[in-house]
């Protein structure tokens, strides 16, 4: 039986879908690497929202897909951008997200770390704001009892004068901070407020800025999370860390490479591609706990082609992709996103996800997904 595809050409091609699924069954948290998935939301698809109100979040359904991602060993990186951070989810939303998460993880043991910005500033600020901000997100996250994760700032990114103001900036925050945090690197290609972030454009000018922050304050980083999608640069990076601060690829486009590492260490994980790919993911890495580089390799690498097409230009639109296949997956009974973003990508795009995701057996009803995607092509138009 097979289904009838829209191509990138404006024709259609015929494909026969897997029968079976990835056989991949729940664990404990992994021995060898760190890893985190980036979380998405589910919207309430009942809710009477429009773009630009505020989120309408089906909050059963969002905590039950955190605890899937537990249930398989994953950390969950939470109110990162996966959850559409700046882009759909304010910061109430993403309040509420961290205080229910976080005690969501409690209840069941996992592993959770939360982000911190400066979102709840929605006009020019000034350095002062910019701190002020940083503190009461942070002041959050540690009192929800999560780690917490500095990510980078469009505030800070358009009051910041210097390379100096950003070392100012996250000098203090880091003496404020309890506990060790993740630093997080975001790269314009993700969003493009963020171009000339750490005080250059120049990304080794930028990078010299990043490690003298980390250089400064080394007992208070317990990584840094890159992503720049460059494999080499952040190759670089990991080697220039001081002893004991790790480093979390955030390249969804090089990670299997990236986490088998090399004679000279290893990246660990926080990535949004580990939302879609979570138990194939967790498998994975449990064979690399044996030690077995090779076999891990065998079964990450061929999910590198699905991560791309999710994550090409416009690469802040993964987000739709990451959510498409939740709902073919059945961890959510819709379609639907805050901020209406379930319309970012094409209807191409879609059936080439889903070709891939299939074809990698990520779907544990295979029929279900056959069904939902000829739902879906059917809202466009396309008869099988």
């Amino acid at each position: 039986m097979t289904i009838r595809l829209p191509d990138f050409k404006g024709g259609f091609r015929a494909y026969e879908p897997r029968e079976e699924p990835f056989a991949a069954t729940p664990g404990t948290p992994f021995t060898s690497r760190t890893v985190f998935s980036a979380a998405h939301v589910v919207a309430d698809p009942f809710a009477d929202a429009t773009p630009d109100s505020p989120p309408a979040v089906d909050w059963d359904a969002t905590l039950a897909f955190r605890r899937h991602l537990w249930s398989h060993g994953l950390g969950v990186a939470e109110a990162m951008d996966t959850a559409q951070r700046g882009m759909g989810l304010d910061w109430a939303g993403a309040a509420e997200l961290i205080r229910r998460s976080a005690a969501e993880a409690r209840s069941v043991g996992g592993l959770i770390a939360c982000g911190v910005g400066t979102d709840q500033l929605t006009g020019p600020a000034t350095l002062d704001e910019v701190r002020a901000a940083y503190e009461e997100q942070l002041a959050l996250v540690e009192e929800s009892g999560a780690q917490a994760i500095l990510m980078a700032s469009r505030a800070l990114a358009a009051a910041a004068r210097s390379p100096e103001d950003y070392l100012e900036v996250y000098g203090h925050l880091l003496r404020q901070a309890t506990e060790p945090v993740v630093l997080h690197w975001l790269g314009p290609m993700f969003d493009p407020a963020l171009e000339g972030y750490w005080g250059s454009s120049d990304l080794d000018a930028a990078t010299d800025t990043f490690l003298q922050v980390i250089a400064a304050h080394p007992d208070k980083v317990d990584g840094i999370k890159v992503s720049l999608l460059e494999a080499r640069r952040e190759i670089d990076i990991r080697r220039r860390l001081p002893q004991g601060v790790r480093c979390y690829t955030g390249d969804d486009f090089n990670y299997p490479e990236l986490i088998a590492g090399d004679e000279q260490g290893f990246s660990h994980a926080l990535l949004g591609i580990f939302d879609p790919l979570g138990p194939l993911a967790a498998e994975a890495v449990r064979v690399l706990d044996t030690g077995d580089a090779k076999g891990f390799r065998e079964l990450l690498d061929p999910t590198v082609e699905l991560s791309r097409h999710l994550f090409q230009a416009p690469t802040r639109f993964y987000k739709t992709g990451v959510v498409f296949l939740a709902w073919l997956a059945g961890h959510q009974s819709h379609f639907t996103m805050v901020g209406g973003l379930q319309s970012a990508r094409s209807l191409p795009h879609f059936a080439r996800a889903y070709e891939l995701a299939d074809g990698l057996g990520l779907f544990p009803d295979p029929k279900q997904a056959e069904e939902r995607m000829k739902n879906l092509l059917s809202l466009y138009g396309v008869t099988q």
